[in-house]
């Protein structure tokens, strides 16, 4: 026992004596949150639009000031003539052009209508469509106040509401995903490496015709990259409450349970690595390209699972990520228990048995 804890020291000492590894595993899971949290964003906030007012009247003056006002939008150009548009979106200056009919005002009172053109720069649909809605939202606003005095019969008012994230931050998104990405690239990735290395510069046979058995030479190195992972999960949940106001409904000890549970399949997942890997170099492409694509396309993160093709859906069903951020989500913003997660924590664990079982059979092949 004393020969192996004194394996794990020296583990330890190797881990704090590379600074390129520390900025990895302490670096890289803060700039990612950070970044992803201010920077990558579905929200907009001063986009800057142009208008080409055919009538200029009281109305459209009303109109252009409530939409100026508000913080989603700052008028940068006003365009005189609607041959102006296209060069004014080739120089892209400007996402959206908002257009007034002639005679926007009488054609208000006179017919109870008039159209506003909505004209939007969609190299960036996301955006284009977003731009779209906010701006119909603020004209509805409008529209209520002008119809409050007006009864009209058999009106149909649909209410939305938004539930567990009202505001419709998209933090709330990225920070589980982010926080499965860092786990999993720390885990699998540093894993991979390190054992990787000590097969490259051949003291893996060194070690394991030492006093210490096989297993305890792989659960020795895996041992220090659980108490990292565990360190940078709490980082990375303190920088959302703290940084980003992000809500944790359920219970913190069940995240934390479902937090080492997955950073065990990650580290699984990186001794599985590490057994078809002859190099440092190619366990670490096989653990950035194989793992970060995959985590980022296909488990949920980005782009919602149920609007792929059928066999991306079934392929998704087999990374570990998937599952981890449905956990995730549930415990931090729906506030749930193990009682609503337990099928996704069983195949977390399942995942987590298979991975080690596999690892095990392949480290059996190579001894032998």
């Amino acid at each position: 026992m004393k020969r192996f804890i004194g394996f794990i020291k020296k583990e330890f000492y190797h881990i704090f004596r590379d600074r390129r590894s520390l900025f990895i595993l302490f670096g890289m899971p803060i700039a990612q949150i950070l970044l992803f949290g201010f920077a990558i964003t579905n929200e907009i906030n001063n986009v800057d639009i142009a208008i080409l007012d055919n009538s200029k009247d009281a109305t459209t003056e009303e109109i252009i000031n409530k939409i100026a006002a508000s913080k989603y939008f700052s008028i940068k150009q006003i365009v005189t003539r609607e041959a102006d548009i296209a060069s004014v979106f080739e120089k892209g200056h400007v996402k959206a052009v908002l257009k007034f009919e002639k005679d926007f005002s009488k054609n208000l009172i006179k017919d109870h209508k008039a159209t506003i053109q909505i004209i939007t720069d969609a190299t960036d649909p996301n955006t284009a469509n977003t731009i779209t809605n906010y701006v119909n939202a603020i004209l509805q606003h409008y529209q209520k106040e002008l119809n409050k005095d007006i009864n009209i019969a058999y009106q149909i008012i649909p209410q939305t509401r938004m539930v567990y994230n009202p505001e419709l931050k998209s933090v709330y998104m990225f920070v589980p995903g982010v926080m499965t990405i860092i786990l999993m690239l720390v885990s699998a990735m540093m894993t991979s490496i390190s054992i990787t290395r000590e097969k490259e510069l051949g003291t893996m046979e060194i070690l394991l015709v030492s006093p210490l058995k096989p297993f305890q030479v792989i659960i020795g190195k895996v041992i220090p990259y659980i108490f990292l992972s565990i360190i940078n999960a709490i980082v990375i949940v303190m920088l959302s409450i703290f940084i980003f106001n992000m809500p944790v409904q359920g219970s913190l000890f069940l995240l934390g349970l479902e937090s080492v549970l997955f950073i065990i399949t990650s580290l699984a997942l990186g001794i599985l690595i590490s057994t078809i890997s002859a190099t440092q170099q190619t366990a670490m492409m096989i653990s950035l390209m194989g793992l970060m694509l995959p985590v980022i396309l296909l488990s949920g993160f980005i782009f919602p699972i149920s609007s792929m093709p059928m066999p991306l859906q079934i392929i998704s069903h087999i990374i570990p990520a998937k599952w981890f951020i449905i956990i995730l989500k549930a415990i931090m913003l729906k506030g749930v228990g193990l009682e609503f997660i337990w099928k996704e924590t069983l195949i977390l664990l399942g995942m987590t048995v298979f991975f080690i079982a596999l690892s095990v059979k392949k480290y059996k092949i190579r001894l032998e």
